[in-house]
């Protein structure tokens, strides 16, 4: 299936800025199921330097520095991809989740597979679990249960229990308090996940993505189309990496664009930066995704 994606971002600053540089990772990586066949990212005002990198997890990133003054500004990616049907998952044939503990320990003990799997395992700033997230991991994990089962359950019960409340949090509300509001934004619901099962030691990440955005009538529309959206991946000793999304209680497949993957969002923010200058600042960010049959035109940054 092919897909047309554009993500603008627009900062809007109260005085002037004279200088900023902002970390981008709004580049869709290539992947064995996903496809780049263009991609382009437009600035305004045209940024002084641009540096492309691949960051530490492999991700396609930027560096712009703007050194010039300004009050606003647009990014505008824009992006053609081509996704694979996800093969059929027997969740049931899996082996025990105690088992692939022992598994993924011994690939870490490879230098080959170490920066792979061992780091996602280990918590990281935003998926320290408590307590109570302990409790509430152990759970969906009886012993012996089959490991893709487990995680399909606990994206269930994650999905189920919580709220989709774009007000309840913003990006430093801690996960003790996600925990006990049970309210939060798709950051929130896979950062929990991922404290769960870094509990248990089970290899997971955060994956920065999009989704479809249904706009025919009668189509459901996913919770996090219009915007970027996140869902974790779960590391298999057979099949790799596997997706789960518990905002819409998912396995990812046709409606699912990865941008990068880290450890949490602190990793793969979508742009973070620093400026001189500028007070207070708004953000819009609007995110669209459709399902294209022909080559169509590409859109013209926005300076309004």
């Amino acid at each position: 299936m092919l897909y047309d994606v554009n993500h603008r971002t627009k900062y809007l600053y109260e005085s002037v800025v004279s200088q900023s540089s902002h970390l981008l990772h709004l580049t869709p990586r290539f992947m064995s199921r996903q496809v780049v066949h263009r991609h382009s990212i437009l600035i305004d005002p045209a940024p002084s330097t641009c540096i492309e990198q691949i960051d530490y997890f492999g991700n396609p990133s930027s560096i712009v520095t703007i050194e010039h003054d300004h009050d606003r500004v647009n990014f505008l990616a824009t992006s053609r991809i081509e996704l694979s049907e996800l093969p059929d998952l027997d969740l049931d044939s899996s082996p025990g989740w105690e088992q692939t503990v022992r598994l993924a320990q011994l690939e870490s003990e490879s230098d080959k597979h170490f920066s792979n799997i061992a780091q996602y395992s280990c918590y990281s700033s935003h998926t320290v679990a408590t307590l109570e997230i302990a409790d509430y991991a152990k759970q969906s994990f009886p012993p012996g249960r089959p490991f893709l089962r487990a995680v399909e359950e606990l994206t269930d019960r994650i999905y189920g229990d919580f709220t989709y409340d774009a007000e309840a949090t913003e990006v430093g509300t801690g996960l003790s308090e996600v925990m006990e509001m049970k309210r939060g934004v798709c950051q929130d619901y896979t950062h929990f996940a991922l404290a769960c099962l870094r509990y248990l030691e089970l290899p997971s990440r955060y994956v920065s993505g999009y989704l479809l955005t249904h706009s025919n009538a009668g189509e459901t529309e996913l919770i996090g189309s219009n915007a970027s959206h996140a869902w974790f991946s779960i590391w298999t000793p057979e099949k790799g990496w596997i997706d789960f999304d518990p905002t819409n209680n998912v396995i990812p497949n046709k409606e699912h664009i990865t941008l990068a993957y880290g450890r949490d969002f602190s990793d793969v923010s979508p742009i973070n930066g620093v400026v001189t200058g500028g007070g207070a600042h708004t953000v819009n960010v609007a995110v669209d995704v459709k399902q294209i049959q022909d080559v169509g035109h590409s859109p013209e940054i926005d300076n309004a």
